[in-house]
């Protein structure tokens, strides 16, 4: 991203660049020549591929021309999910290091781990060959089964040993062995082997009646044994592309299949064999529930959408666009922050990736006119942290949610609407209130991008417009992304981004690369689904729900708001939101709450774990921008989206926030949250009605702002009341900012 300060530029001085450039890790693995191509290839042809078994496409039945070994599709939907994680595990291990980088020139020539890389390679082949020719005996004819010693030694022996060896060689190999950033790792070609190895074995398995042994002392052996490698593998990339949070918990659930029938009181689950839990994670009720059919269909569906609005540079005209409409105001930067980030969430996956995509060049500007360091970076984590909740995209959680709701997504979307406006009509005045304090202006004309050369160009908003309108047209939501991608793609014909051949195979290579983390995300995600499945964990928290709602409801909803909170720090969104809708959201439809009110309750709360400290992973990336201390950078974040932690209670007293009511209804909800967001917001900066506010004026405020929230007719009326007494004495009498009561006569 730069800043141009071109007075020749036609769109003014200010242009955004480089938003759409998809941001490197630390870990990355930068490729040239040759092996750019191939890695760029399998990136490609893997977001290729679920386009094409999203829609259907066959080669076959386009040309006529039959290619050995290509899939069918539509494909059987457990062997589309084996293959989606273990595309995405070859191409990550591929992509990025176990650890960091050695200094160049440093890491080649000879070393005796790669050596025991290089061997360890035999017993991960020989395992394939072993489950390709289990796979030839029984499309010969061999009835498998769990139960035959011939069988269960050829599966532990020569399949599954030899498998777990290699893995287990392959990960701490990648530990130890440190490479420079443009070399393939000996270590991560064996891992990317043993992840084919698993793929193979579990689809050879899953296409007999042995799929229906799974979770029962009569599967295979062999599929137990294969999870078991299949879910270190994941584990591992997870680790790589996400960081330790969800490995850690991932880690204590996995702990506590093994030792809940040891633990006290509600904690206390039943005795599970490793054979029997393994067997039954890598299904559906596990790694390939419902998190992995999310990312295999719709999450990776838009994130090949999200690829080609950046191919064509929708990200900079977003920007752009911001600043034109935004830039003028007091505090300009900061609020054109809050539109970017609002429209840039809707094409990206997460918070933190927000932060840099969009923060790169708001940051920087908001300390140009005088926002502290700290309050630059929590603006911007605050608002593209909302990015998350803003219709119709909302990162990839809502997606989740329709998939285990079974609530239709565009009944989702609609009903995200108010949330997301209170969200960041909260930050706006925020950080419009800040900026009054500060006596800060907005930018001059010349400094900015002229809006009617970016009105000019409003037709890039076009594949956003065709996607909500194909949603509510009926269309499935596969149907109405690729439409979306197609209209992205012919929309770039009318800027100088035109999209020919190469540009589309680099948006799908892009498309590739970005899936990767969501996938090994969402794959993690479901090895704690499973856990809670089998050990029936989920039933128990919703039990002590309902013992507390016995004592107060609002306690409950406390309790599972901070057990959400708690389940999201240094989580992405998408596994944040479907570890807590398997443990709270249970326990809240329980309790009496409607589906959607319980599943957005718990979603809201999974977004915003992304800005509460300690561990706030858009206000970490943030601070790492604007140079503040994280923690400093934390606390400013969650003070500013301090609404987010009000609002989710408003669903389950006032449906009509969540479209749930009459048009009255819910007009009436948005105007008086509004109001009440924007006391809400006074009083916590301390400015009201164009001047400093008292201590005691602020706590008025703060109290209206609750009432007007609530969203009740009388608690509007007496919101209303506390406002008008509050305006009449900050207006009257104009109490400074540090003024104290007086109490006489105490003595």
């Amino acid at each position: 991203m730069t800043d141009q300060h071109s007075a020749a530029d036609p769109q003014g001085p200010i242009v955004a660049e480089g938003v759409d450039d998809e941001p490197v890790e630390s870990n990355r693995r930068i490729f040239t020549g040759r092996t750019y191509l191939v890695v760029a290839a399998m990136s490609a042809i893997y977001a290729f591929f679920h386009m094409a078994a999203l829609n259907g496409m066959s080669i076959g039945e386009l040309t006529g021309i039959r290619i050995p070994l290509l899939p069918t599709f539509p494909m059987e939907t457990w062997n589309f999910r084996i293959v989606h994680i273990a595309g995405a595990l070859i191409l990550g291990f591929t992509l990025y290091s176990a650890r960091g980088f050695v200094d160049e020139g440093t890491g080649q020539g000879r070393h005796p781990l790669d050596f025991v890389a290089w061997a360890a390679m035999i017993p991960a082949l020989y395992s394939i060959w072993t489950a390709w020719s289990i796979a030839s005996q029984i499309a010969g004819g061999t009835q498998w089964n769990g139960m035959s010693p011939e069988f269960k030694t050829l599966e532990i022996y020569h399949y599954g040993l030899p498998l777990v060896a290699a893995t287990a060689i392959g990960i701490v190999v990648g530990w130890l062995r440190g490479r420079e950033r443009g070399q393939v790792s000996p270590a991560d070609l064996l891992l990317s082997i043993c992840g084919v190895a698993v793929a193979i074995y579990l689809i050879t398995m899953y296409g007999t009646l042995m799929r229906n042994s799974t979770g029962t002392p009569f599967a295979p052996i062999g599929i137990s044994i294969a999870a078991v490698a299949g879910t270190a593998l994941i584990m591992e990339l997870t680790r790589r592309v996400a960081g330790l949070a969800l490995i850690v918990i991932s880690g204590v659930f996995l702990v506590y299949v093994f030792v809940g029938d040891m633990l006290p009181g509600f904690l206390n689950a039943p005795n599970i064999q490793w054979t029997r839990f393994f067997s039954q994670v890598y299904t559906d009720a596990g790694i390939l529930g419902p998190t992995t059919a999310v990312s295999s269909t719709y999450i990776i569906l838009f994130i090949i959408f999200a690829a080609f609005l950046q191919a064509s540079k929708v990200g900079d005209y977003f920007v752009n666009f911001a600043f034109a409409a935004a830039g003028r105001s007091r505090g300009g930067p900061a609020k054109v922050a809050i539109f970017a980030s609002g429209l840039m969430g809707m094409i990206n996956g997460t918070s933190a990736g927000n932060v840099v995509a969009t923060g790169s060049l708001t940051i920087p500007l908001m300390k140009k006119v005088g926002y502290p360091a700290r309050t630059a970076g929590a603006v911007e984590a605050a608002a593209s942290t909302g990015g998350q909740i803003m219709p119709p995209i909302m990162g990839a959680g809502a997606f989740i949610m329709a998939e285990i709701t079974g609530i239709p997504y565009t009944d989702i979307a609609v009903a995200a609407i108010i949330p997301a406006v209170l969200y960041f009509v909260s930050i706006y005045f925020m950080v419009d209130f800040e900026a009054a304090k500060l006596g800060m202006r907005g930018m001059r004309s010349e400094e900015l991008p002229k809006l009617k050369d970016m009105l000019r160009r409003v037709f890039l908003f076009i594949p956003i417009i065709i996607l909500i309108y194909a949603l509510f047209m009926g269309y499935s939501i596969i149907r109405a992304g690729t439409l979306a991608t197609a209209a992205a793609a012919a929309v770039s014909w009318f800027t100088p981004f035109r999209m020919g051949p190469r540009s589309i195979v680099k948006a799908f290579d892009l498309a590739g690369i970005m899936s990767i983390q969501i996938i090994a995300v969402c794959a993690c995600a479901g090895i704690i689904v499973g856990v809670i499945s089998l050990t029936g964990v989920g039933a128990r928290f919703s039990s002590v729900l309902l013992g507390l709602a016995e004592a107060s409801q609002f306690l409950a909803l406390f309790f599972a708001m901070c057990i959400a909170i708690l389940l999201g720090m240094g989580m992405p969104t998408t596994a944040a939101y479907a570890v807590a809708a398997s443990v709270v959201a249970p326990g809240l439809v329980q309790l009496g709450i409607p589906l959607l009110t319980a599943h957005f309750f718990v979603f809201y709360f999974a977004v915003v774990s992304a800005i509460t400290p300690p561990v706030a992973l858009a206000s970490y990336a943030a601070a790492g921008i604007s140079g503040a201390n994280p923690m400093e950078t934390s606390v400013a974040s969650f003070k500013i989206g301090i609404s987010a932690f009000i609002v989710p209670f408003m669903f389950f007293y006032n449906g009509a926030i969540l479209m749930d009511g009459t048009w009255f209804e819910v007009i009436r909800a948005g105007v008086t949250a509004i109001f009440g967001v924007y006391l809400l917001s006074s009083g916590m900066q301390g400015w009201f009605a164009g001047s400093g506010a008292a201590w005691f004026i602020r706590l008025g405020l703060i109290l209206a702002a609750l009432c007007m929230i609530a969203g009740g007719l009388m608690t509007d009326l007496i919101g209303i009341a506390v406002a008008a007494v509050t305006f009449a004495v900050q207006w009257k009498f104009r109490p400074a900012p540090d003024a104290q009561i007086a109490v006489h006569g105490s003595d």
